[in-house]
């Protein structure tokens, strides 16, 4: 299968979950002009003309970050509960970030007002500190070990740190923590991502 991505985007968080349940895939990247990088035209892959997007040997295609996360678990039998509060727990958690802290990071992207800036800093603040009460003194986001909504908070934590976002500072140690997974690692290292952003 192919994941189309774009190096650090929330597609990032698909690559780290593919590699952490150690599902074969292969990387493609995307132009400015919805290209990909084996020349096709994106937007006939993905007419939403974003990653990511998860192709198919069949050429059948799944887009959404949330969508593709949900499959790749249930693939693998890892990374969610196949039933019970830890599974609707990660559920939740990963549906805010892909919503409300993804949502807001839009005006640092797109040269928005100081004062737009200004307003989706404070909602990323108030959302950061409610994953974090959510996360507690845990490793992982939900229970004992790694789920889906992991690498999309770790997304979520990098982006917060390029755009100077403050977080609680219990998401030191836990991006710390995630930066030593070998999934996490080898995607970055694959993104083509320095290796000095790996701590």
């Amino acid at each position: 299968m192919n994941l189309f991505y774009h190096p650090g985007a929330c597609s990032l968080a698909v690559h780290i979950a593919l590699v952490e349940a150690n599902i074969p895939y292969r990387l493609v990247t995307i132009t400015r002009e919805k290209r990909t990088g084996d020349g096709r035209d994106f937007l006939k892959i993905n007419p939403k003309g974003y990653v990511p997007a998860l192709e198919f040997d069949d050429g059948t295609t799944l887009s959404e970050s949330l969508a593709i996360l949900v499959y790749v678990a249930d693939r693998s039998a890892t990374l969610l509960a196949s039933d019970g509060p830890e599974r609707w727990q990660a559920l939740e958690a990963l549906s805010f970030m892909v919503t409300e802290i993804h949502g807001n990071f839009k005006p640092f992207w797109k040269k928005a007002s100081d004062a737009e800036k200004d307003k989706a800093r404070a909602s990323l603040v108030k959302h950061f500190a409610v994953i974090a009460e959510q996360l507690g003194e845990r490793r992982f986001l939900v229970g004992k070990t790694m789920t889906i909504a992991d690498p999309y908070l770790l997304v979520m934590l990098r982006w917060a740190a390029t755009h100077e976002i403050e977080v609680p500072p219990r998401f030191i140690a836990y991006t710390a923590h995630m930066n030593q997974r070998p999934s996490v690692q080898q995607a970055l290292i694959e993104e083509g991502l320095a290796t000095d952003d790996i701590r």
